[in-house]
């Protein structure tokens, strides 16, 4: 990941068309360079996520350009690489494993780190999670208690528990999310391990017991709004 940190770094300096495509060969080398990460990463996760088989990287990667239109922040480029493996690409609706390389720590997110869950689900969605959460809440938890370092985010939560739901549940903190997603920082030598494919691969095995609670749930979802 050498070429795609370096990159990354350069951009975040110079955030500006002129020297983006002055930099094209940067960019084209650092893409490459992630787009290789990606497809062993699916392939890695495969193994034991059928779901994901017959993805390509393609399917999983976000584009660099930042839509800017609705933006008070008007610099062109985004200042990390985001790839997300789900079952049926990006844009599916499902829950997966999502992985965001970010080598300075002004940008969306601050730090490089494994994801796994969704955010943003729609209403109908997000009201089926919760009632997995609320029904499966002790075994989700120990799901996450064991896997290999992730904790839940719960920044973006509410301050009550829903409309419709029960309160002072051993819960609460779960049905109060409005993003489902468990993460772990990655470090740069994490990134330029010399297997790091195949590490991340094996960190993410351990969160799929949480993910196939929430892709239950999403299943249940999409069968209501057909």
């Amino acid at each position: 990941m050498k070429k795609v940190i370096h990159f990354l770094e350069q951009l975040e300096q110079h955030n500006d068309r002129d020297w983006f495509n002055e930099h094209k060969n940067l960019y084209k080398e650092a893409l490459a360079e992630f787009t290789d990460l990606m497809e062993r990463l699916i392939g890695g996760i495969a193994q034991f996520d059928e779901s994901v088989s017959g993805l390509k990287a393609r399917d999983c990667i976000y584009r660099i350009y930042r839509d800017t239109r609705f933006s008070n922040d008007k610099t062109p480029y985004k200042t990390h690489f985001g790839g997300f493996i789900v079952p049926h690409g990006k844009k599916s609706g499902y829950a997966g494993y999502y992985l965001h390389i970010e080598p300075t720590e002004n940008g969306m997110l601050g730090c490089s780190m494994l994801a796994t869950g969704l955010v943003m689900p729609e209403p109908v969605i997000l009201k089926s999670i919760r009632e997995e959460m609320l029904d499966y809440g002790a075994e989700i938890i120990k799901s996450v208690e064991e896997s290999d370092g992730f904790v839940f985010d719960t920044d973006n939560s509410l301050k009550r528990n829903p409309q419709g739901f029960p309160k002072k549940t051993p819960y609460d903190f779960l049905l109060r999310m409005k993003d489902h997603f468990i993460w772990k920082r990655l470090s740069k030598d994490d990134l330029l391990a010399p297997d790091a494919a195949g590490r991340m691969a094996e960190s993410f095995r351990t969160t799929k017991p949480y993910l196939d609670h929430l892709n239950r749930a999403i299943d249940f979802a999409k069968e209501e709004m057909m």
